[in-house]
């Protein structure tokens, strides 16, 4: 590994020695620093990624942002998602099984009864119809009491909702609603503009969360992402079979069904005399 000699007052390569491992010239790279140098090719892009260690995700993100400003033009007022009859097939096969998909903007484009009933319950079943009405998944887990309650390790759900708003922001950065959720979530709520100022990035996939429903009480669940070609995500949610998590799903699967809850209705122990 190269070294460089000196004290040095904060951590971290300085730009001509980030230009050199990338072989580009200093002058080069503060172009592309101040977004002056929007043909970069893709060749240069991944040798700034190797030169700054970047994993896969972030190797991606450099090149959507790049991409991104190639792109800029006339800003257009964004037409509504709308999920297409392929995933609303794909919601109808699975069933059973809790599903939400996800815009580019984490709207709730659609769910599932079960996905309804396992990450909102206490919003409208038909929320997502109307456009102008849908929740947001970053709204809700960083400004909505349930959303947070639900998850055991809070943070951990808000940072990966950080990061996949991340990995939208490059590949839309002209998004004007984008930019105002964005610019909502950073005034209303501290640790998101915490988090946001990370700069972490990541992609879609499984992640296991403890969460806590308010009628069938603590689970593990898998929750696992599939990418459509609308860039929407569909989110699956699974439990492992044979768990007490398992037991749990299926108990909330029954209480949506027969329309019961399943603290509330309970068996109570009589008193005998």
């Amino acid at each position: 590994m190269a070294t460089y000699g000196g004290q040095r007052r904060v951590p971290g390569l300085r730009r001509e020695e980030l230009a050199l491992l990338a072989g580009v010239s200093a002058s080069y790279y503060s172009r592309l620093e101040q977004g002056q140098a929007p043909n970069a090719s893709p060749e240069v892009l991944d040798a700034l990624a190797r030169a700054l260690r970047l994993d896969d995700a972030e190797r991606r993100h450099l090149h959507e942002l790049a991409a991104g400003g190639r792109r800029r033009g006339a800003t257009r007022r964004p037409v509504p998602e709308r999920v297409s009859p392929v995933t609303r097939q794909l919601i109808a096969v699975l069933g059973d099984v809790p599903v939400v998909v996800l815009g580019r903007r984490s709207d709730v484009l659609a769910w599932s009864t079960l996905g309804h009933a396992l990450y909102a319950g206490h919003l409208a079943p038909d929320a997502p119809d109307t456009p102008r009405q849908r929740p947001n998944m970053a709204r809700l887990v960083f400004l909505d009491t349930h959303t947070r309650d639900l998850y055991a390790d809070w943070p951990a759900k808000a940072r990966g909702v950080v990061a996949t708003l991340r990995m939208a922001s490059g590949r839309h950065p002209d998004d004007p609603l984008l930019a105002a959720l964005l610019g909502e979530l950073t005034v209303k709520s501290p640790e998101f503009a915490t988090m946001w100022a990370d700069h972490r990035v990541k992609t879609g996939g499984d992640a296991v969360y403890e969460m806590r429903h308010p009628l069938v009480g603590t689970m593990q669940v898998t929750q696992q992402t599939l990418r459509t070609a609308d860039d929407q995500a569909v989110v699956v949610a699974t439990t492992e079979p044979g768990s007490p998590s398992h037991s749990a799903m299926t108990l909330l699967t029954h209480s949506v069904i027969t329309g019961r809850n399943p603290r509330r209705d309970a068996p109570t122990r009589e008193m005998t005399g």
